[in-house]
């Protein structure tokens, strides 16, 4: 195994050997924990301000249609590292999972071949990685000493650009290129409570999507959401500044995402187009022709053979993304290429809230004018049982409000799902609209779930091979409240001291001459 690890870097090395005359990209990669993609100036937002990240576009590439293969935060981050798809990773597919080191990640292969790479904030998690034989997180060694005061309690004290600064500095060759991960923990729960319209936030001017009640308590939470967002986002020009100081910007290739959308019902964690959708801008002075919008779809797991290609590197064999760098290299908009029209997404278990620990199945297949959705368990509660306070949904007040109001935003985000969902999003482009039961519809419900159930065997899923309960076998490493088992246990628990507690005062009672009997 040792000569096998050691012929690879060599190989590598060598490889690298024929990219020394040219200059090798530096690479900024950015992502946000639960940004929805609709919530940035330049996909059409105007109550969420983000000028960098604008700024990131309109001097770069924006791209439309963005994906990544399972909107959890650490199943999306291993599709990240690796290259591959969520249901081609085992372990990896489960949020709050090992890391095996057998899985190559883009970071070591960049160092490997002469790269300098670092991390601050959130890169691979939650989970563990530490027990798996990695000495550092997969995507990097940390860099996390300088911290900030943000304005509000709930965002993180971080000092990204610093930390990235601190990073630059203290690199062994400051002409080696370097590779870096910059994790937000924006805008992630928990908020404070009304931080959004304290630091100037108007309600009215919130947009509030159609699979929530417009409340005040809903748009107070937006607002609350947007806030975390702008903190982020002025790191990103403050990093940008760190590079134009240090003449770096224009040979670094910025890439800026989330790993899915923003945390409220209907959309962390769940299969529904603003869950799974993502920001994508990128930014590259001497590589990339600047204002392009392109509509050719891109998965986060083309992220790795893109780094990979432009530095010099072999695309490893484990990875199953495609490299963006043709899209990169075009001077087109729109449409670039004919084969980038179709994207699979799937999940399998996220947070725990089900006996038995089970998962909540999905595969789906996007297309330019359809999403058609497979739940395999539809008898399952899809964010969860209510008991355990439907876990895969954080809590929040638009949580709250939904289940209080009941009715029809209950239902959308939190009742039993029917085995097929079908929307059509030119004109539902929220997804709210299931046409699965509708006849004009069943053409073509018939032929996306075959090319979606071909396309998964193809890449040798398990689920569509029949072989799904695989996935309720890998280990979740973390211990829950909201896992089921120790839901019962809390129960029974509270239920015998309850009892005790009656059964103490009862016979004080007795004992007193109050009572002649034991209810």
């Amino acid at each position: 195994m040792k000569m096998k690890t050691l012929l690879s870097v060599l190989i590598l090395f060598s490889m690298s050997l024929a990219v020394r005359g040219a200059e090798r990209p530096n690479f900024l990669f950015i992502i946000f924990d639960d940004m929805s993609w609709n919530t940035a100036g330049v996909y059409g937002c105007e109550w969420v301000k983000t000028p960098n990240l604008d700024r990131v576009a309109k001097e770069g590439i924006r791209f439309q249609h963005a994906f990544t293969s399972n909107p959890k935060c650490s199943p999306c981050r291993a599709t990240i590292l690796t290259g591959r798809n969520s249901w081609q990773l085992e372990e990896l597919s489960v949020h709050n999972s090992i890391f095996p080191k057998k899985w190559a990640v883009f970071p070591d292969l960049l160092e490997a071949s002469g790269y300098e790479v670092g991390l601050t904030g959130k890169g691979w998690g939650p989970g563990d990685h530490t027990g798996q034989g990695w000495t550092r997180n997969p995507a990097g060694p940390s860099f996390d000493k300088h911290q900030s005061e943000p304005p509000a309690s709930g965002i993180g004290k971080n000092d990204y650009a610093k930390n990235f600064e601190a990073f630059l500095e203290q690199r062994k060759n400051a002409k080696a290129p370097f590779s870096f991960w910059m994790g937000f923990q924006e805008p992630h729960r928990a908020y404070e409570l009304h931080s959004g319209t304290r630091m100037g936030k108007e309600l009215e001017d919130v947009v509030v999507p159609p699979y929530f009640p417009d409340v005040r308590a809903v748009r107070s939470d937006l607002a609350d959401y947007a806030i975390e967002v702008e903190w982020a986002d002025k790191h990103i020009g403050m990093a940008m500044d760190v590079l134009e100081k240090r003449g770096e910007l224009e040979n670094t290739l910025i890439i800026i995402t989330s790993d899915h959308g923003m945390p409220f019902p209907y959309v962390k964690g769940q299969i529904h187009e603003d869950g799974f959708r993502l920001p994508f801008v990128a930014r590259w002075g001497k590589g990339i022709k600047p204002g392009r919008v392109v509509e050719d779809f891109v998965n986060v797991r083309d992220i790795a053979p893109t780094f990979l290609e432009l530095a010099g590197v072999a695309k490893h064999e484990q990875i199953t993304g495609t490299s963006l760098v043709p899209l990169f290299k075009s001077e087109k908009s729109g449409w670039v290429t004919e084969d980038r029209k179709t994207m699979l997404v799937g999940k399998e278990r996220h947070d725990l809230g089900r006996p038995n620990r089970w998962g909540y199945p999905v595969r789906a297949i996007r297309t330019p004018e359809f999403l058609y959705v497979h739940n395999y368990h539809p008898e399952r509660w899809p964010a969860c049982d209510p008991e355990t306070n439907f876990g895969n949904c954080d809590d929040s007040p638009t949580k709250e409000v939904v289940k209080l109001m009941g009715g029809y935003y209950f239902n959308l985000s939190f009742n039993f799902r029917p085995a097929d969902e079908l929307y059509e999003l030119r004109n539902d482009p929220h997804g709210v609209k299931n046409l699965a039961n509708d006849p004009a519809f069943a053409e073509t419900m018939g032929w996306l779930k075959k090319e979606m159930l071909d396309r998964l065997k193809a890449e040798g899923d398990p689920r569509a091979l029949g072989n799904g309960a695989i996935f309720d076998t890998y280990e979740y490493t973390k211990s829950s409240p909201k896992d089921y088992a120790t839901w019962l246990k809390t129960q029974d628990e509270m239920i015998s001291e309850e009892a005790e507690k009656r059964s103490r005062e009862t016979k004080a009672a007795v004992k007193k001459g109050k009572r002649t009997e034991v209810p």
